[in-house]
């Protein structure tokens, strides 16, 4: 694969205390599927090595809302950390029943997660995202778009389940008379939701980085 591409490592939150890790992998799975059916990535999400997955996005913005909706939307037991990494990737054997690929943007991805890790139980516990990129013009970027992270989990880390139930239906399109009725709560009750959450301030985040095309 030729050019500048957004590798994703995807790894399971406490992953040896789940009851059922067969069942909070297929919830992964499936919860990635339904983020990308309408954007769907340069390659879906594909197990790895014990409790990790990867995928490779076209743009930063694209794994952003996919990683932003995921989140959201895992079932209340099981949550991901994200690392992702900007640069390039080449299949280093082809002939291999799955493809085996290297190359910057999976270096620079695993280095992320491995910073998610450290920050994460250092002083950000909240925290279960990071990026990386080793391209010189990116410095400014890199540091704006791990603001934007550190300010996005922290407000999903702080949700209850609802709360993150109402955010990832705003992020899918649905209105808030939709998202009353399947919660069978007033259209009201959602709107406050939203707004005391954080959920009505991540959803017009992500807005405003899809209309600005971010790559």
């Amino acid at each position: 694969m030729s050019g500048l591409v957004i590798a994703l490592i995807v790894d399971i939150v406490k992953s040896r205390k789940l009851q059922d890790r067969v069942g909070a992998q297929r919830s992964i799975r499936a919860t990635f599927e339904d983020a990308l059916r309408v954007r769907p990535p340069l390659r879906p999400l594909w197990p790895t090595v014990g409790d990790e997955f990867q995928a490779i996005f076209p743009t930063l913005g694209h794994a952003l809302l996919t990683t932003t909706q995921v989140r959201l939307a895992l079932p209340e037991d099981v949550d991901c950390r994200f690392g992702l990494g900007r640069g390039e990737t080449v299949d280093v054997d082809e002939q291999a029943p799955g493809a085996i690929q290297d190359g910057s943007a999976w270096w620079n991805a695993r280095k992320a997660i491995e910073e998610t890790h450290r920050r994460e139980h250092g002083g950000e516990p909240y925290l279960r995202s990071w990026f990386i990129s080793n391209t010189p013009r990116e410095v400014g970027a890199m540091a704006l778009v791990n603001s934007f992270l550190l300010l996005r989990d922290a407000s999903i880390s702080s949700m209850r389940p609802r709360d993150r139930r109402l955010t990832a239906g705003s992020l899918y399109g649905h209105t808030q008379s939709e998202l009353a009725e399947q919660e069978q709560i007033s259209q009201s009750a959602v709107s406050q939701s939203l707004r005391r959450s954080g959920g009505a301030a991540i959803v017009a985040a992500q807005n405003e980085l899809l209309q600005g095309e971010i790559q």
